[in-house]
């Protein structure tokens, strides 16, 4: 994988973190969740103009994915109800790569080194290992996991059809925009489906963060699904959820949710995961 491609994966990864502690801070998280995504409609409905449409042979798989995106984006702040950040976060990032890998190679005959392979499957153990940690609530609860497997499995969806959607699209970017733009939206009208009340007592309490989180969302992923067009899915995946390192740092000097040796072990093994992961050019 090119130079390039990672340094940008990193710095989505890095994003990523970012908006996902929003979430895990606030209390309304459904509602936060919900004005973030909308914020990052708003970002992408500004940049709408200036993209090129998907192809229409696209648009049944731009549907989907906004489909899997909504419902990621209403599992997420559910599972973060009952575990924390540090909890939360490794089950669901770290289960994806995995599962990416497995639907890269039956949807798109996707194959990557056995090399690689074993670096994908190393980044994906450390990650999840941070759960071993001594966190601020104890033991990991079985609602959160359970939950944070299932955005795991939604993570790992929408990238296959994302990858998909994004290297026949025509445009990339275009495909991009729409798609934030269309999941903004639908998760926005759900949300406020399910809980009219405390969604504008939201909205007046943080409207910065919101703005904040919203944009890095959708810049953090338009990132992403370039990176999908142009790389092997699993790899992607696999070097996005280095921001679970990141997260657990937030979790332990920004959230206050404890501190364990298991942040040292998952560190070094995910380090492996990412050595062996890119040592096949």
């Amino acid at each position: 994988m090119d130079s390039t491609i990672v340094v940008m994966i990193f710095f989505a990864a890095a994003l990523h973190a970012g908006w996902n502690t929003l979430i895990k801070a606030s209390g309304d998280r459904l509602s936060v969740m919900a004005w973030i995504t909308l914020a990052g409609a708003g970002v992408s409905l500004a940049v709408l103009p200036f993209v090129e449409a998907p192809d229409p042979a696209a648009w049944p798989i731009l549907a989907l994915s906004i489909l899997v995106h909504t419902g990621y984006n209403l599992v997420l702040p559910k599972a973060y109800q009952y575990g924390d950040l540090g909890q939360v976060y490794p089950i669901a990032r770290g289960s994806a790569p995995i599962l990416v890998s497995i639907g890269a190679i039956v949807f798109v005959g996707e194959y990557v080194h056995p090399v690689v392979l074993v670096g994908i499957v190393a980044l994906s153990v450390g990650v999840m290992s941070l759960t071993l940690d001594k966190t601020g609530s104890g033991a990991v609860n079985k609602n959160a996991t359970l939950l944070a497997l299932a955005t795991g499995v939604c993570i790992a969806t929408y990238t296959v059809i994302d990858g998909i959607g994004a290297r026949s699209a025509g445009s990339v970017l275009g495909f991009a925009v729409w798609l934030t733009l269309g999941d903004g939206i639908l998760t926005f009208l759900v949300a406020l489906a399910i809980k009219k009340r405390g969604m504008l007592k939201v909205v007046n309490s943080r409207p910065g963060a919101i703005m904040l989180g919203g944009t890095m969302q959708v810049f953090a992923y338009w990132i992403i699904i370039w990176a999908l067009a142009v790389a092997p899915m699993g790899m992607v995946s696999a070097l996005r959820e280095t921001s679970v390192l990141l997260a657990a740092l937030i979790s332990i000097f920004v959230l206050k949710e404890g501190f364990g040796v298991w942040r040292f072990v998952s560190a070094g093994i995910v380090t492996l995961g990412l050595m062996l992961s890119q040592s096949q050019k």
